[in-house]
């Protein structure tokens, strides 16, 4: 379902997410901060932040949505940990792992195994549904998630995404040969199918960086690395360029998945550099590739 407001003299100066309350009380606050998190509120057409400040005339449009279950239950599940200390933790997620809850996946995810195993995590203290989790993989993308143990580092990493000073990097199983070097092409939500990213002039600005690394009969290695971080990025600029990620059942090519034998995207979030939120000491680190990528990556002719 699907509503428009325009917002009159007396909503001047409001903050969205206050402005749809007053409008819509049977939701809270939280619910639409989740949807304006989903980019599933416009303002004048175009996705909102939730701190924005309305002007007098401005149409907001929201797209409700089934919320995902707020009390996400602890779960005793398996995480290969690459590094752990007070502050943070940094696990290689494998695929098939959804990172938090939504509709159709309540249980198994990330942000159970993180309230399992980070117990002194407290749920209060993150306003976001997500309880220390920063940013997040698609699940069929294996590779390195990270999170926060406490609200300091968790506005601290916040801080270190939005700035664009972490250095994060893929390695990508990809159809054809892509162009290497920068890919600018700005990505917005697809205007029918919702759950979809596409190129668009009104987009957001979105950044990659392309290596090639080796090739196999139709096939390319490559290395993407994030300059931006857009929902579906990698995928939606490889398909751009005719080069769409193996195994993609969203933007790629259900034939060649099939002819390849991939059951999921071949897309691993390989390595990470930050500076450490509380200690402010440079780091890196380096996920394992998963075992399906690996018998196809060993194949390859390698630059």
């Amino acid at each position: 379902m699907t509503e428009s407001l325009v917002v009159s003299k007396e909503d001047l100066g409001e903050r969205v997410d206050k402005f749809l309350t007053q409008y819509f009380p049977n939701h809270s606050r939280t619910y639409f901060q989740f949807l304006i998190d989903e980019e599933s509120v416009l303002l004048n057409g175009h996705p909102v932040k939730k701190q924005r400040r309305l002007a007098e005339g401005d149409e907001v449009e929201v797209s409700f949505q089934t919320l995902p279950m707020l009390d996400v239950k602890p779960e005793a599940i398996p995480l290969e940990i690459l590094y752990e200390d007070e502050s943070i933790i940094v696990v290689n997620k494998p695929s098939g792992m959804v990172v938090h809850p939504a509709p159709g996946s309540y249980s198994g995810t990330f942000a159970n195994a993180l309230l399992h195993h980070c117990k002194q995590l407290k749920k209060e203290e993150f306003e976001n549904l997500r309880p220390g989790i920063v940013h997040r993989l698609d699940k069929d993308t294996s590779g390195i998630l990270i999170a926060a143990k406490n609200l300091a580092a968790h506005q601290k990493l916040v801080e270190q995404f939005a700035s664009r000073s972490m250095e994060k990097q893929y390695l990508v199983i990809c159809l054809g040969v892509p162009k290497e070097g920068e890919c600018s092409a700005p990505i917005k939500r697809h205007p029918i199918n919702r759950k979809q990213m596409t190129i668009s002039p009104e987009g957001k600005e979105a950044r990659t960086h392309f290596t090639v690394l080796g090739r196999r009969k139709g096939l390319s290695l490559v290395q993407a690395k994030l300059i931006t971080g857009r929902t579906h990025q990698i995928r939606v600029h490889l398909k751009s360029m005719n080069c769409p990620v193996l195994g993609d059942t969203t933007y790629g090519s259900p034939s060649l998945n099939q002819k390849y034998n991939t059951t999921r995207q071949m897309l691993h979030a390989r390595s990470l550099k930050m500076i450490h939120p509380i200690s402010e000491i440079p780091l890196e680190f380096i996920a394992p590739i998963p075992s399906d990528m690996k018998n196809l990556i060993d194949l390859f002719e390698l630059a």
